[in-house]
């Protein structure tokens, strides 16, 4: 074995890396395209890259060997081993001039990250548990506050919730990898970071915290690509993507989200895979297939590499029976109910998924249709529960990772406590709550950025093991976990390759070809419920006029802020433009405060025909803590229907199965029986029946396409008999059901879960049970339910 130290810098004695030269190229250039400047030594090679920020070095080894990548800046040396003639490198992570078998790029990810949890401190695997909050200003670049949880608490998983602009992503990867470099020493092995993402490429995005659409390609919502029915489509998705956030410097995918979509008013229903659990596990099989493969340049897979993300399935054991639909990021929507007794359904997706190197439990105290704890056991959130993790880990079988969600290790009542969902657990001393969790077999923990209670944990640890508590000791249960997170690392090459080129990254993010791809599943995850004949192959617009009417939506309140007035046409005029002739819209006027007093629609005589966007009837966001007034503490219900709902009717639960235990012992009722739904976007409704009087005044022969701009379920019956066509996108954008409703694209889509009749049929249903509702039979005979898709020729065969 032969010790080449890097080219112009000195290995230091005695430390694993050079800890006293900083991470940053001290040249700044205006110039953010990378230099770069070849060297051969044997048969691998090197070279030089900036990306203006940071300077870092480039090894490709021969024959298809791992690509290495280290600072220039940094005490990094490689080691060079002869195989059958040729030279290979690999770094020499830890300086004691050997090749220890997690530096072998050859071996398995499993048994290199076994070998370096065994090098590791407690205090750097209890780093590892630790999963940053949100940091969602990558152009700030390397900060104060980044540095000391990197150094102090040895914090490695750094989620970015930032924009996609690549070079603000690259810039501030590469600097965060240097400098995380000079944190290595003899006592403490290196370990790179690694960046996590939630999903950033939705073409219509419902988030509130990440910035999608920037740069990267547009896709359907993940509801939107189970609308394709396409497991090829899903892995295509996949394939494409991982490979943009791999050049955005993004090693880990915090999806995908596979909870089964059996309560169609649940507010997270949009980034599930729908209602069936055959389809569902299908298409998240392919998810984890495409992300945490690389392929070839045929298309052809050939196991984890560089273009890998390691994918985060969530949340186990399966979140979507939240009672009434309400939503468990908020105390408002703790309790997950199955009074269909179906968890094993729910949880058979996350079976199919197990590939997957990580996995998110879910918030929500699960219980049975008698108020109970589903698995016995205490009233607890899924992390709490040993019988949840038991389900997870020995009955699924999942052996990778587990984190968290956000905000789960924090309680209501605990200082300073913000998103505080540590559901049922609310009372324990902190550093119980980690060592529970620990002990229950969860590794990471989602939204902690400082170690101290875990390292508290590890203490508690030892302690019960010495007293005969525990049977497995602290160091042992820690370097089980460090081995799960490593594994993350080792998979897509982080340790080997953790620096991104700008250059090649300005190239992946974004591309025609990426950019294209999406388009089209967009185009072919649209879904066409009802069509007279106005949409047709071959139609021409181009010279027609479309009138496009305006609507508003006064929002809702929530842990981030005030509600959010919003107000503008139902489609988009700009994009109408491209693919009409003329377009025109109605008389807005507004007060002050930009919100509208007036609307007024324009004489339609001489319109060939309208257009009216419809958004899922809005009943609040995760954190809007919708459900409940927070003022007079009132429950309500969620509607699919956009006029106001009143739950009076025979099969509305007056007594709610979850509730909390009072002072005087009595059980809380979160019934909203008799209550009516907070709509906030009731307007939208109001545009299409002005549409439809509009058309009327007319003389009443203009046809009206309605489209959907679905994030639930809908009831149809407050628009299907006034309009001529009826489309449904999920997620995706208003060029692509505009292109669909101008015949330009057969429709493909078929409906990922049923569209109910009524919402007595939604109260009848059981929250954990898809499938299980009456769903809207329209005038033609067409039943609106699960797998239904209309393309020109009439119904998509099943």
């Amino acid at each position: 074995m032969k010790v080449m130290p890097m080219r112009g810098i000195a290995a230091l004695a005695g430390v694993g890396l050079a800890i006293s030269v900083a991470g940053c190229s001290s040249d700044e250039t205006d110039d953010p395209q990378p230099s770069e400047t070849a060297v051969a030594t044997g048969d691998y090679t090197e070279r030089e890259v900036s990306d203006g920020t940071t300077d870092f070095v480039i090894v490709e080894n021969p024959n298809d060997g791992a690509q290495l990548s280290y600072s220039a800046e940094g005490g990094m040396t490689l080691l060079e081993e002869e195989v059958d003639g040729s030279t290979y490198a690999f770094k020499d992570m830890n300086a004691n001039g050997e090749l220890d078998a997690f530096e072998d790029w050859r071996l398995e990810p499993a048994e290199r990250a076994a070998d370096l949890a065994d090098d590791l401190t407690t205090e750097q695997i209890s780093g590892l548990m630790l999963f940053s909050s949100h940091e969602s200003s990558p152009g700030d670049g390397l900060t104060e506050p980044q540095e000391t949880y990197l150094s102090d608490s040895h914090l490695r998983n750094v989620l970015n919730a930032g924009g996609s602009d690549t070079e603000e992503n690259v810039t501030w990867v590469n600097e965060m990898q240097a400098y995380v470099e000079t944190l290595a020493s003899a006592d403490a092995p290196y370990v790179p970071a690694n960046f996590s993402s939630d999903p950033r490429s939705e073409a219509q995005s419902g988030s509130s915290y990440v910035e999608t659409g920037a740069g990267v390609s547009l896709w359907p919502s993940v509801l939107g690509l189970a609308a394709t029915f396409d497991a090829e489509t899903m892995e295509d998705f996949a394939r494409v993507v991982s490979k943009e956030y791999r050049a955005l410097g993004i090693s880990n995918a915090l999806s995908p989200q596979i909870d089964l979509a059996t309560e169609p008013r649940w507010l997270r229903v949009s980034g599930t895979l729908g209602e069936n659990p055959e389809l569902a596990s299908e298409l998240a099989a392919a998810y984890v297939k495409g992300f945490q493969g690389t392929y070839d340049e045929n298309g052809e897979l050939i196991g984890f590499g560089l273009d890998s993300v390691p994918t985060t399935i969530k949340h186990a054991p399966g979140d979507g029976a939240g009672e009434g639909g309400r939503e468990s990021h908020t105390n408002v929507g703790k309790y997950g109910v199955f009074p269909g007794g179906n968890l094993d359904e729910h949880a058979s997706v996350f079976a199919a998924a197990s590939d997957s190197l990580a996995m998110m439990t879910n918030y929500s105290i699960m219980l049975d249709g008698d108020g109970e704890p589903v698995l016995g056991g205490d009233a607890v959130g899924t992390a709490y529960s040993p019988e949840m993790l038991s389900l997870i880990r020995d009955e699924i079988g999942f052996e990778g990772a587990i984190v968290t969600d956000w905000g789960v290790m924090t309680g209501a009542n605990d200082e300073g406590a913000f998103i505080a969902t540590a559901w049922g657990a609310e009372d324990m001393e902190p550093a119980e709550r980690f060592y529970q969790v620990l002990a229950n077999g969860v590794d990471m923990f989602g939204g902690v950025n400082d170690s101290t209670l875990i390292l508290e944990a590890y203490e508690l640890w030892a302690e019960r093991f010495e007293a005969g508590e525990v049977d497995v000791d602290a160091d042992t249960r820690w370097q089980e976990s460090g081995t799960r997170i490593l594994t993350n690392y080792f998979a897509p090459g982080l340790f080997d390759s953790p620096f991104v080129e700008l250059e090649k990254s300005l190239e992946t993010v974004g591309s025609e070809e990426a950019v294209q791809a999406g388009f089209d599943a967009q185009l072919n995850s649209v879904v066409m419920l009802k069509n007279d004949g106005t949409i047709a192959e071959g139609t021409d617009w181009s010279d027609s006029t479309v009138y496009i009417p305006h609507t508003y939506d006064t929002g809702h309140a929530g842990l981030f802020g005030p509600a959010a007035y919003t107000e503008g046409p139902t489609l988009s005029i700009e994009v109408a433009d491209e693919l009409f002739g003329t377009v025109v819209t109605d008389t807005v006027e507004l007060d002050d405060e930009g919100q509208v007093t007036s609307i007024t629609a324009p004489d339609l005589s001489d319109v060939d025909v309208a257009l009216v966007g419809l958004r899922s009837p809005n009943n609040g966001e995760p954190f809007s803590a919708s459900g409940q007034d927070m003022e007079t503490g009132e429950w309500y219900p969620f509607s699919l229907q956009y006029a106001p709902y009143t739950a009076d009717g025979d099969t509305v639960r007056q007594t709610s199965i979850g509730g909390d235990i009072l002072e005087d012992g009595s059980k809380e009722n979160r019934s909203y029986f008799g209550n009516t739904s907070r709509i906030s976007n009731e307007a939208d409704i109001d545009a299409f029946n002005r549409t439809v009087d509009a058309v009327e005044a007319a003389g009443g022969d203009i046809p009206v396409i309605t489209i959907v701009k679905a994030n639930n379920p809908v009831v149809p019956a407050e628009f299907e008999a006034g309009s001529n066509a009826v489309l449904v996108g999920f997620g995706v954008s208003d060029l692509a059901t505009l292109t669909v409703a101008s015949g330009q694209h057969e429709p493909q889509g078929r409906l990922p879960i049923g569209f109910p009749v009524d919402m007595a049929t939604v109260e009848a249903q059981q929250e954990d049970v898809g499938e299980d509702m009456d769903t809207y039979v329209d005038a033609a005979g067409n039943d609106w339910k699960f797998g239904f898709g209309l393309n020109y020729s009439g119904v998509i065969a099943e």
